[in-house]
């Protein structure tokens, strides 16, 4: 089970805040971290409308929320591992402040990010899962690849598959940029558009070096925000 944290708007105006849609407790259901009780913190907004978006009531409304406030709602879920998601977490120009304050506090921090906003800032501490986005998304053209020098090891690269085509395509990136030797290549598949199974089947037939990840949420509670 999930458990919602209620948002309250700031009482200032002149401090560092974020627009949230919301926070929340739960199993994180993508990543090398899946499984794991996790706080979930996501942000309002994105430059980018893919075509299987399953987070587009995040992409306008929330609430403002000074950093502190945020951090004090963490605290009181009392876990190790945060998510900072959204949206498009890094269109917002203080989630580098979050990161920062969140790594300082020692938890385990990653940042789930659609790879169309420069990650040279990022703290280095954070893991950083960011997307490539395939043809089929319709939003391939919004990648900048230039934010390949900026994943180490202990990051991961997702793809969203949701054909043959950004499977071939994916392979090709993989390949070109030798993702594998810099850090951990996901490959998921799009819920409804490609069953997992089969693209487990291309992966083990082209022998690939990826992990394949499903929505583990999805397979809980399916698509309900806040799970």
């Amino acid at each position: 089970m999930s458990a919602a944290v209620q948002i309250r708007a700031p009482q200032a105006a002149n401090t560092e805040r974020l627009r949230i849609s919301e926070i929340f407790y739960s199993l994180q259901g993508e990543t090398r971290t899946v499984g794991f009780p996790t706080a979930f913190v996501r942000l309002t907004g994105c430059p980018l409308r893919c075509q299987y978006c399953d987070t587009e009531y995040a992409f306008r409304g929330g609430h403002w929320m000074e950093v502190g406030e945020i951090l004090t709602n963490i605290a009181g879920l009392d876990t190790r591992y945060v998510t900072v998601t959204g949206g498009e977490p890094l269109a917002q120009k203080h989630c580098l402040t979050l990161l920062r304050r969140l790594c300082d506090l020692r938890y385990e921090v990653s940042l789930e990010t659609s790879g169309a906003m420069e990650l040279a800032y990022v703290d280095e501490r954070v893991v950083k899962v960011m997307d490539l986005k395939t043809p089929d998304s319709q939003e391939a053209d919004k990648n900048l690849y230039a934010n390949i020098d900026h994943l180490r090891r202990k990051d991961q690269v997702k793809f969203v598959i949701c054909s043959r085509e950004d499977y071939e395509w994916a392979r090709a990136v993989i390949d070109q940029y030798q993702l594998g030797s810099r850090c951990e290549v996901l490959l998921s598949p799009s819920h409804e558009q490609l069953a997992a199974g089969l693209l487990g089947d291309w992966i083990l037939a082209d022998r690939l070096t990826v992990r394949l990840q499903i929505q583990l949420h999805k397979y809980l509670w399916g698509n309900v925000p806040g799970r």
